[in-house]
């Protein structure tokens, strides 16, 4: 509808009309070269023949003798063939088209007309159609029938009944509004709202690796065991797309829902080489053309799998609540990130990573058990009791998957356009783009963990050190003892404060960089002696509001630590665990060790992937629990008396000292001797 047509291609011709052209190819190669394959290189039997010598013959002589050839044709014969009417002017032209446009610059428009529409859709009938499709959107989803019906309303209204009988028929109206409109499959309220958000008219061209790199997330479609309880739970699963090469440079997978952290760290493993793993064969690691893998390892510091890693230039998302804060905004300044954010109610945008969330379910996902399907209605008897997979095997199960299978699976629909039937995949298309604009072997700092977390501006206080989140930190340390109540050099709008970066999935430390050095800051609660388990910035609200709803108005954090304790069922035996946990507490608690655990990896860097110690069970928590608890006590109990007291005496040593009949020790007898003589 008024957009330019597209130039037309070989492959858009019926066969009869592509040995048509070809034919007039070989006509035009033999009149142009003497040949009809082109080259004396591929000469057939008898080739060249006298009039078309080029040893012999001039380029006129040769046309003139194909026209003449030409036009001794049968009429019948030659129309058949489009060749009815050649003159020299037409052997000039194709000479013309042929060097411009190749095979397709011999075509003609008759072999592809342009479509042109419905004669019968008259302007009235355009806008009837307009009109009802405008008017449809505001109302309930309604058949096509009733489209009909209200567009015959219409035209019979505002342009008379005359008018109505112009109107085609109903199989007509229906192609003229899916050609228009679309099959318009969606729900209504998605197709009200993507009609209200007006189209771009720019476009990107991706030409490189990490020039667009999509994310996305998804509710993960197979039902999952936590490492705690071992029961069923859900998770979200993010991906990060390059769309030049559709690799799959990234992936979360969360217990629950995720958040911005996640994401950032997301954007961090972009960059991160991927290490090998014990059980990956060694047609998993680096193999790129131009880079040694060696050189790689040496730079990375471990063995290196096949899948890209590059610093991303732009990152494309949709309006989800992760990808649109303040966090996010400080991660891409920090990376030097360009957020080209996806059009609203616009999924095509990134259609390539909603294609990826497509092939994973299809090629992999829907083998494994536990599988939910894609709708309720289309869901098993009892998925959550056929979930055998916990979070870390699934993990590796699809980081496995993606080095693989996903980055060597051959590329059809998204094969590149300088090469469009040819046999590639992301790997491939990586490779060839190394080999053609070189490849940046930018590994970044492992201090990059610490920028990327969210920023808390704080004062220092001289005893309690600071307060981040309504916890305090770092009491004591060496890194906060010289500051004392001295404000920062910072100015503008934290003028006077110190930044404070803290991982919201394990608040057990906060980290405060001086001088280039990045120093960890304790909690000021946890007790000396024990270890406390993670706790995430959700426990610490809870465990605040807890406080302030008994009453407790601390003096200092390490009275806080019952509470905390509590929250996390250190008082509840293991046999009651089922009984006093809801299944919403014993899965918050499971997603709380599981982002804990993420945290710990993202600290440690990627070579520390198989190195973290297995996920506690229930009873190990409650250990851990009871031994913080009491070395808490313990703590306490030697803050209060600096100083054992002397033991008690024992009962027998009173009587014995006023009992008359006791006789007195060698020692109270010569005592006795030297001050007041013998008896």
């Amino acid at each position: 509808m008024g957009s330019p047509p597209q130039q037309t291609r070989f492959e858009d011709l019926t066969h009869e009309d592509q040995q048509r052209l070809l034919l007039r190819a070989a006509h035009l190669l033999e009149a142009e070269t003497g040949f009809r394959g082109g080259s004396r290189h591929w000469a057939q039997a008898g080739e060249p023949r006298p009039e078309f010598d080029p040893e012999r013959t001039t380029l006129t002589q040769r046309r003139s003798a194909k026209v003449t050839e030409l036009m001794a044709l049968h009429p019948s014969d030659a129309a058949q063939l489009g060749l009815g009417h050649v003159s020299e002017r037409t052997m000039e032209r194709w000479s013309a088209g042929w060097r411009k446009h190749g095979i397709m610059g011999l075509a003609d428009g008759r072999l592809t007309p342009v479509l042109r529409g419905h004669r019968s859709i008259s302007p009235q009938i355009a806008e009837a159609i307009h009109a009802v499709h405008a008017e449809c959107l505001h109302r309930s989803r309604v058949g096509m029938k009733t489209k009909e019906r209200m567009i015959h309303q219409f035209v019979r209204e505002q342009h008379g009944e005359a008018a109505e009988t112009s109107i085609p028929h109903y199989t007509t109206l229906t192609k003229v509004w899916k050609e228009w409109f679309g099959p318009e499959g969606g729900r209504q309220r998605y197709l009200r709202s993507a009609a209200a958000v007006e189209t771009g008219a720019s476009t990107v061209t991706i030409t490189r690796p990490g020039q667009v790199v999509v994310l996305d997330t998804t509710p993960f479609p197979v039902k999952l065991l936590d490492g705690v309880f071992g029961e069923p739970i859900t998770a979200d699963l993010t991906l990060g797309l390059d769309a030049f090469t559709h690799s799959l440079v990234a992936f979360r997978l969360t217990p629950g829902s995720d958040s911005s952290i996640e994401v950032a760290m997301l954007l961090r493993d972009v960059m991160l080489p991927l290490p090998m793993r014990p059980d990956w064969t060694p047609d998993m690691a680096w193999h790129y053309p131009g880079v040694p893998a060696a050189l790689v390892t040496e730079f990375a510091g471990h063995p290196v799998a096949g899948r890209p890693f590059f610093a991303p230039e732009t990152v494309t998302s949709d309006h989800g609540s992760v990808y649109k804060n303040h966090h996010l905004v400080q991660v891409a300044r920090t990376l030097g990130v360009a957020v080209l954010p996806a059009r609203t109610m616009r999924p095509q945008d990134k259609a390539s990573c909603e294609r990826a969330f497509c092939g994973i379910q299809s090629l992999l996902l829907e083998l494994l058990l536990g599988y939910r399907g894609r709708d309720v209605t289309d869901r098993g008897a009892d998925p959550e009791g056929d979930a055998v997979w916990t979070v870390d095997e699934m993990e590796h199960l699809l980081a496995t998957w993606i080095v693989k299978v996903w980055q060597n699976r051959r590329l059809d629909q998204y094969a590149p356009a300088w090469d469009p039937g040819g046999q590639h995949s992301p790997n491939t298309l990586f490779a060839t783009a190394a080999a053609r604009d070189g490849i940046a072997l930018q590994i970044p700092d492992p201090d990059l963990y610490h920028h990327l977390l969210p920023a808390h501006y704080v004062k220092v206080h001289v005893r309690r050190g600071v307060k981040v989140g309504g916890l305090w930190y770092g009491a004591g340390h060496p890194a906060l003892a010289d500051l004392g109540a001295s404000p920062s050099t910072r100015s503008g709008r934290h003028r006077g404060k110190w930044a404070v970066n803290r991982d919201p999935r394990d608040c057990r430390q906060v980290y405060f960089e001086r001088a280039g050095h990045w120093h960890t800051l304790p909690w000021n609660g946890l007790p000396c002696g024990g270890d406390v388990p993670a706790f995430g910035d959700a426990r610490v609200q809870q465990v605040l509001r807890e406080a302030a709803r008994a009453g407790l108005k601390p003096r200092e954090d390490s009275e806080l630590l019952p509470v905390l304790l509590d929250l996390v069922c250190a008082h509840t035996p293991v046999s009651a665990w089922p009984s006093q946990l809801t299944k919403a507490e014993r899965s918050e608690r499971a997603r709380e060790v599981a982002r804990a655990r993420a945290a710990v990896r993202d600290r440690t860097g990627p070579a520390a992937v198989r190195s973290l110690p297995p996920l506690p069970r229930p009873l190990e928590l409650v250990q851990q629990n009871r031994q913080a608890i009491d070395g808490e006590r313990r703590r306490r109990r030697e803050a209060a008396v600096p100083e054992l007291p002397p033991p008690p005496g024992l009962l027998g040593e009173s009587l014995r000292r006023h009992s008359l009949f006791a006789l007195p020790s060698t020692d109270d007898a010569d005592y006795e001797s030297v001050e007041g003589g013998p008896r």
